[in-house]
């Protein structure tokens, strides 16, 4: 069930649709217009990655501005490789640890 972009000819913006069956194609209009003189594009495609993935690829000595340290979950991405890095293990331990600074929690313990 693949879902197609089109470009509409008359506004220039794109719509997407759902095709069950090839002959639906005919059919599709723009939501924006209501256009039929609909055309194909190439639509983008998105890679999701597993956390395994992220931390592999992820440079933790690479500096980073502030928006980067604004996100927390890069806060955990960057722990984990510099665990990884360092040769410390704490298992399922370290999960919990970003996951208590992820809810604010973290200094609850101290």
């Amino acid at each position: 069930m693949p879902i197609y972009e089109y470009r509409c000819e008359a506004c220039g913006k794109t719509t997407s649709a759902l095709i069950m069956k090839r002959e639906e194609e005919r059919e599709v209009t723009c939501r924006h217009c209501g256009g039929r003189r609909l055309g194909r594009v190439l639509s983008r495609c998105v890679v999701h990655k597993s956390e395994a993935g992220r931390v592999q690829e992820f440079d933790a000595r690479k500096p980073r501005g502030d928006d980067y340290y604004r996100d927390d979950r890069n806060v955990g991405l960057w722990t984990r490789k510099r665990m990884k890095e360092l040769g410390v293990d704490l298992g399922g331990r370290l999960d919990e640890i970003v996951e208590k600074a992820h809810e604010g929690k973290f200094l609850d313990d101290l």
